[in-house]
């Protein structure tokens, strides 16, 4: 089996969908104008990763109330420092970063929605 996508239920979907587009490079492939808004985005190599959508009647999680081991979404950086300044610069905020022995650079940060969004900058490439 092939992974498709990570499914996650937001508020202000309008503006997750907007952020995460403009500012990590995410590309709307497929989305519903109307409720549940199902909307899902593609990584800079065409590859469908993430589902967001939004139901009022489906649990949200409150992003602030998870600690970001428990799930975030990570994205390949080649500079995680930049990025990780350029990300607060737009809202996110800082949680911690972590430089491993193999030289690899990890940073987790939360979104403006608080949703937990690491930075991997790795040595070894996987």
């Amino acid at each position: 089996m092939v992974f498709e996508h990570f499914a996650l239920n937001v508020r202000e979907i309008e503006k997750v969908v907007t952020w995460y587009c403009k500012h990590l490079d995410l590309t709307v492939v497929s989305e519903q104008k109307i409720s549940p808004y199902m909307t899902f985005l593609a990584d800079s190599t065409g590859r469908v990763v993430l589902e967001l959508y939004s139901r009022e009647d489906a649990v949200m999680k409150n992003f602030k109330e998870e600690h970001p081991l428990t799930f975030h979404v990570a994205f390949v950086s080649d500079n995680a420092k930049r990025d990780m300044e350029r990300l607060v610069g737009v809202g996110a905020t800082f949680y911690e970063e972590v430089h491993k022995p193999d030289g690899s650079h990890l940073v987790m940060l939360r979104d403006p929605w608080s949703m937990p969004l690491q930075l991997c900058q790795r040595a070894i490439k996987f």
